[in-house]
């Protein structure tokens, strides 16, 4: 594509009156110098970390919904064994704990696929807002239930409301300077995980119907501090463009430096002038045609397989199914831990390792850390499942039909439990370091910009879908292969899939968006 200049005169947004003196200029610049528009930009000026405070701050707040994603995930591992005990006042079948693990899952492609069109319309911290809603009304109805359907009404609910909780990364990468925007978007896995722990954590100490109470209240918290961060300005003056006064708001609420504050807004300006001006010539017959180069169907291949590998590899349904996994393989591991306190554990090390991946992914590289993480994972449940097999360990179903959760009769020469749960802990470590951060993040930069957000809304409803088909199929897949026999195919995928992205995935680390669409092509330029 040529390079396209644009006179800085030709563009003239729709003004309101400027609130203060000397704002007339921010946004429009009244001089003949051309500006270049080409896409390889010059790098953005770096801004230090007392300047991105607020940044960091408006991130971190809007983040807060994105814990209720993981209390999605990790809430069936302590609701299901308590809805199992013979004095629960809900019983469940093998199928009815399927059901409750799983369709929070796959409801959450609609709130996903919805949350675009919402975001559009009535803004980014608008729906960040909305979304809080759902939640609340989710743990009302779990800490009321008195039947197995209200539950399924609540997960249902929770999901979809997890899948809006997608507009908090859309948020992130448009009010975060350039310099701070990996940082930022990596913390969408650590606040996942930090849910993850929270509900691990709560799960030692009060029933299901105390912590649905808990989470309730901290959806009303989050519907409160959100109200404190500004409305993207990227939003207001691509969707709202006469609300200018309000534009200068946001980006003087995110960039208290004047000068910083100045660029940015002509800066916005300008790209927001090129992005209505490509998008009033762009048809559906462009897109379809765009859709048939090698730099945007080879990407989009390539993730949703690289998402197989990862449901497969059983990454998600560890949280899903903590508890009962861990009374699968013992309940008690000797004198050190019993099966909440693995999980507490197991909530912990995800959370830590989850820091410490978006740390490391600026230094090594996805590609590597990918490598690492399911050689760790293979390891690890490989030598679980040796374990199992060697210990000669006599099985009991996990579930029965009035939903009693069993575990396994140790032999007499069964060895220490302990190397059992270093083995799942060490699987949690490794599958945090890569597998369950890096795809969503590889989402927006292996996709090129003019599909990324149709595409990208694509593979994250195909993802979605996956994670409830495996969901829902361990508690059959366990009982028909046992615990070991699950293991095994953990291990056997993870290899696999280390194949998968040493020859097919690109490192992404360090290149510019051309430079990975010149991959796809098959460039050597």
């Amino acid at each position: 594509m040529n390079s396209l200049e644009v006179t800085r005169t030709h563009f003239v947004p729709p003004r309101e009156a400027p609130s203060e003196p000397g704002e007339e200029n921010l946004l429009q610049t009244v001089t003949s110098e051309p500006l270049s528009l080409n896409t390889k930009t010059h790098p953005p000026k770096p801004i230090s970390w007392r300047e991105a405070l607020p940044q960091i701050l408006a991130s971190c707040l809007v983040y807060f919904t994105v814990i209720q994603a993981g209390i999605n995930m990790a809430y069936s591992a302590i609701l299901l064994p308590q809805l199992s005990q013979p004095d629960s006042t809900i019983s469940i079948t093998k199928g009815e704990a399927s059901w409750i693990a799983s369709l929070v899952t796959i409801s959450l492609p609609i709130g996903s696929l919805a949350a675009g069109p919402i975001m559009d319309a009535v803004g980014r911290k608008r729906l960040s807002l909305y979304c809080c809603f759902p939640f609340m009304l989710a743990w009302i109805l779990i800490a009321s239930a008195e039947h197995v359907a209200t539950i399924y009404a609540a997960r249902i609910l929770a999901g979809m409301a997890g899948g809006l909780t997608t507009v908090a990364l859309v948020y992130v990468s448009e009010i975060s300077h350039p310099t701070f925007r990996p940082m930022l978007l990596g913390l969408n896995s650590v606040f996942v995980s930090l849910g993850i722990l929270l509900t691990c954590f709560l799960g030692l100490f009060f029933d299901w119907r105390t912590i649905a109470c808990i989470f309730g209240g901290l959806s009303f918290l989050t519907l409160c501090v959100i109200l404190i961060v500004p409305e993207s300005s990227h939003w207001i003056t691509t969707f709202r463009p006469r609300r200018i006064a309000e534009a200068r708001s946001s980006l003087r609420w995110l960039y208290r430096k004047p000068s910083t504050y100045e660029s940015q807004a002509q800066e916005l300006t300008v790209r927001n002038y090129m992005r209505h001006t490509e998008e009033s010539h762009q048809t559906l017959k462009d897109f379809l045609s765009i859709c048939r180069q090698k730099h945007v169907y080879k990407p989009f291949v390539v993730l949703l397989i690289l998402f197989v590998f990862q449901q497969l590899s059983g990454a998600y349904v560890i949280i899903f199914y903590a508890v009962n996994l861990f009374l699968k393989i013992g309940g008690q591991f000797g004198d050190l831990i019993n099966e909440y306190g693995a999980l507490m554990l197991l909530g912990l090390i995800r959370f830590i390792m989850s820091c410490l991946s978006s740390g490391l992914s600026r230094k090594f590289g996805r590609r590597s850390l990918m490598c690492i993480s399911g050689c760790g994972m293979a390891f690890c449940t490989l030598i679980a499942g040796l374990y199992i097999d060697f210990s000669n360990l006599k099985e009991a179903s996990v579930f029965t039909d009035t939903g009693a959760v069993t575990t396994i009769a140790p032999a007499a020469h069964q060895l220490d439990g302990k190397l059992l749960l270093v083995c799942i802990l060490g699987y949690v470590s490794f599958s945090a370091l890569g597998y369950l951060v890096i795809p969503w993040t590889l989402i927006g930069e292996i996709l090129p910009t003019e599909v990324k957000g149709k595409l990208g809304g694509i593979v994250i409803s195909a993802a979605y879908v996956m994670m409830f088909g495996v969901v829902k199929a361990f508690p059959y897949t366990i009982d028909w292969l046992g615990a070991q026999g699950l293991f095994y195919i953990f291990a056997l995928t993870s290899f696999l899939g280390v194949i998968y992205i040493y020859i097919l995935l690109p490192e992404t680390f360090g290149k510019s968006f051309d430079e990975i669409a010149d991959y796809f092509r098959g460039s050597t330029n």
